[in-house]
């Protein structure tokens, strides 16, 4: 008898990157993207493109055994998000509004409502979700569209009272087909405010606007084309089951509005609770954009040849210092995004009622956490691929604005994290013993996770004290004084958790490489950020003068350590090659996509061929012959499922895994 090989180090750090259960939870969309109709396509107009998307939405939607349990299962829609992100944003965009916001806000809700939700399971209308308004953001608790009871007829009059209430940027426009929106509007019954309520309401049918309801295109956004609006409603009437009822309130038989909670403002966030699952979803299109980005630009540094101090020889880029160096710290950060991102589902997903608001707070810090890192990871990955970086046809472009649409939904970051400060501010903090010890040695896991919760101690005490001497009875003024310290101590608990992550990771690995690889990462992820604090720590004792004179040569020590690893770090990202193709510059023959074949250089040129300016090549995607979107026209739904689940058949036996089944790509909750 053999004994089972062991697992390699990259397939272990894969694990830990995306979970134990990573061919059940991932293997699904890792394969699903790599199939032709969701190859990146060779450019197009914003209206094609747009159009691509809508499409794929549909080949998507009939891959899936159930558009209801991927709804009703966070980490089915988190991983839809973490690998379609990279890939085609505005899909993720439009399917993560259609199956959580939309379909998942109808499953919540009072589920002993009879309600057909099968035009919205095979997508005869696509979901869209209408809560922010044009002068109501943050504020979404504020917002003015009303929807007024109407005994005689039994329903609800949707208006729009003026230009300020118009709800702003849902994708409600035609395009892709019929839309349906849930409608956050203000419910009044018997002359009285009951607050923001969840509405459900057809607005367009494949043409145009249904009566009652206006839709107007916004100016187009930076990054992929999606079909923002500005919507507007004049009287437009739904009837009582039109409203997503529950605990938070309903109108009876009788025309009576009961509610189990007397707080509107309670009220609106239990009905707006997908928000929560959305943030999951933006952490998690965060994490996988970054990786795609770090995984470009280290393989292009691999390739990338330079010349080198002596005549002829020839170095690739990647052995400069100056160039690896920002490379190896991007890895230790995104390796600590996707630590913190399951970290955060994790957590969410099974804290009992007595902790929800302290999961749920964790999701929210995580969700402008990772967006910001992933924005820096992504710049900078940008600017080591220099002026290749900034061709739409690489790709780094396109994600760069993604993140930008990442950090501003499901609650604009600088928001969100006051929110969690304001919270923070007054909770109080108990550590360990341990935790109050002097200075410690700087390779002891132990010790730097005492130093990064130390930062946040130090961060939160300030603001506490900045608040106390500001003037009493101005509670503006006395935030605006704490708000500054206040912010960077949640910042510092994202760094805090990210850490625990980290250590809590390594620690379940067993002794070996792998292990190794995740400490190398830990220690200069978390001694980076040490070295940004290390005044303030010394001022506190936590560090010596000496070991913050020597933090700079133990981080070079650690640069040098990871940068040796990366490429081989970066096949733990699982990352399919047919997917890297499709980016030029991921490739050694990259610069075959400039190739001129009546170029000079080619000895043999075509008869009477003239001096006429050739475009470069685009990455072929399919048929060099006919563009994807007639390709995919021309097999159709049918065809493109059966080529896509023949292509992995065959895959997965060519390589003796097992295949992932479309049943077990979202798993029912428990």
């Amino acid at each position: 008898m053999h004994e089972p090989a062991q697992p390699s180090t990259s397939d272990q750090l894969t694990r830990v990157l995306y979970g134990d259960n990573f061919l059940q939870e991932h293997g699904f969309w890792r394969r699903l993207l790599t199939t032709e109709p969701f190859r990146r396509s060779g450019g197009g107009t914003p209206d094609e493109r747009l159009a691509l998307s809508y499409h794929r939405l549909r080949i998507l939607n009939d891959t899936l055994d159930s558009g209801a349990r991927l709804a009703a299962d966070p980490r089915a829609l988190a991983a839809l998000h973490e690998w379609l992100g990279p890939v085609d944003p505005a899909l993720t965009t439009v399917a993560g509004i259609h199956y959580n916001l939309f379909l998942g806000s109808l499953l919540d809700h009072d589920p002993g409502t009879p309600r057909d939700l099968s035009d919205f399971l095979e997508l005869r209308s696509i979901g869209t979700f209408l809560c922010t308004e044009v002068a109501h953001g943050n504020d979404a608790a504020a917002v003015e569209t009303t929807a007024t009871y109407d005994r005689e007829r039994d329903g609800f009059v949707l208006h729009t009272p003026h230009a300020g209430a118009q709800k702003f940027m849902p994708n409600t426009s035609p395009a892709g087909g019929p839309k349906t929106g849930v409608v956050a509007a203000r419910l009044l019954a018997d002359g009285t405010d009951h607050g923001v309520f969840l509405f459900l309401a057809p607005l367009t049918d494949d043409l145009d606007a249904l009566p009652g309801v206006r839709v107007r295109r916004l100016p187009a956004r930076m990054g992929s084309p999606v079909d923002h609006c500005l919507t507007s409603f004049d009287r437009y009437f739904v009837p009582r089951e039109a409203l997503l009822a529950g605990e938070q309130g309903r109108i009876g038989e009788d025309g009576r509005f009961t509610s189990e909670l007397a707080n509107r403002r309670r009220r609106f966030l239990l009905s707006i609770g997908r928000v929560t699952p959305g943030k999951l979803s933006m952490s998690a299109c965060a994490v996988g954009s970054a990786r795609v980005t770090l995984a470009i630009a280290v393989r292009y540094a691999g390739h990338r040849l330079v010349s080198g101090s002596r005549g002829a020889q020839r170095v690739p880029v990647y052995a400069h210092r100056t160039h690896h160096g920002p490379l190896a710290g991007a890895m230790a950060t995104v390796f600590a995004m996707s630590l913190l991102h399951r970290r955060a589902l994790d957590r969410w997903e099974s804290a009992p009622a007595a902790d929800r608001d302290e999961a749920e707070r964790l999701v929210a810090v995580a969700k402008g956490w990772i967006t910001w890192r992933a924005r820096e990871v992504i710049v900078e990955c940008r600017e080591r691929c220099g002026a290749q970086g900034l061709l739409e046809n690489n790709g780094m472009t396109e994600l760069f604005t993604g993140i930008e649409g990442a950090i501003t939904a499901e609650g604009d970051n600088l928001a969100v994290h006051a929110k969690a400060a304001a919270e923070m501010l007054f909770s109080v903090t108990v550590r360990d013993e341990d935790e109050e010890e002097g200075p410690g040695e700087l390779d002891d896991p132990r010790f730097l996770g005492r130093l990064l919760a130390a930062v946040e101690d130090i961060w939160f005490d300030r603001a506490r004290e900045r608040i106390s001497a500001a003037p009493a009875g101005d509670p503006l003024g006395r935030w605006n004084a704490a708000s500054g310290p206040a912010l960077r101590g949640v910042e510092a608990y994202g760094y805090r958790q990210a850490s625990e992550a980290y250590a809590q990771a390594a620690a379940a690995l067993p002794e070996g490489p792998a292990r190794e690889r995740l400490t190398e990462l830990h220690r200069l992820f978390a001694l980076q950020w040490v070295a940004r604090n290390s005044g303030d720590l010394l001022a506190a004792g936590r560090l010596t003068a000496e070991q913050v004179s020597s933090l700079p040569d133990a981080v070079e020590r650690l640069i040098a350590t990871v940068a040796r690893h990366a490429p081989a770090l970066v096949k733990s990202f699982a990352l399919p090659e047919r997917l890297m193709s499709d980016w030029p510059i991921a490739g050694p023959g990259y610069a075959d996509a400039y190739d001129d074949p009546e170029g000079s250089w080619h000895r043999h040129r075509r008869a009477g061929a003239g001096s006429r300016t050739v475009d470069f090549r685009r990455p072929v995607c399919g048929s060099k012959r006919r563009p994807l979107r007639e390709k995919v026209a021309a097999l159709g739904t049918r065809g493109v499922l059966l080529a896509y689940w023949g292509t992995t058949s065959v895959l997965s036996r060519w390589f003796e895994k097992p295949q992932v089944s479309v049943d077990e790509s979202v798993r029912p909750r428990a």
